[in-house]
């Protein structure tokens, strides 16, 4: 798991710094400004894979050519340093996308006649 520091702020524990940063999902790298995925995102993302079944068995290989630039690129954004854990992320995020921005757009202009508005 890629590691993030966090910086506390007047007196608090460890843990406490941790749960700070695990919500959020996203971070500033303090050398570049870029932002990039907080660890918070990165565990919850796996996580919910684990919990999904998703990550029993690694027994599956996974080969291609893609970009350098697209690697170091995607290792920036994310922090993630080791190749392995930013493809499972990133396969893990694809797998566990929701589809709400699709069915949000859907139910456009569609009210159920039921629903009591109030006005």
């Amino acid at each position: 798991m890629p590691k993030v520091v966090t910086k506390k702020k007047g007196r608090g524990t460890r843990g406490q710094a941790r749960r700070v940063a695990a919500k959020g999902a996203f971070e500033r790298d303090s050398l570049t400004g870029h932002l990039r995925a907080g660890e918070g995102r990165f565990e919850t993302v796996m996580k919910a894979a684990k919990r999904s079944g998703l990550l029993k068995e690694k027994s599956s290989r996974i080969a291609g050519r893609v970009s350098p630039a697209l690697v170091e690129q995607a290792k920036k954004r994310t922090g993630i340093a080791a190749d392995t854990d930013l493809i499972a992320f990133a396969l893990a995020s694809v797998a566990l996308e929701d589809d709400f921005p699709d069915a949000f757009k859907d139910a456009c202009g569609k009210v159920d006649a039921r629903l009591k508005l109030g006005f």
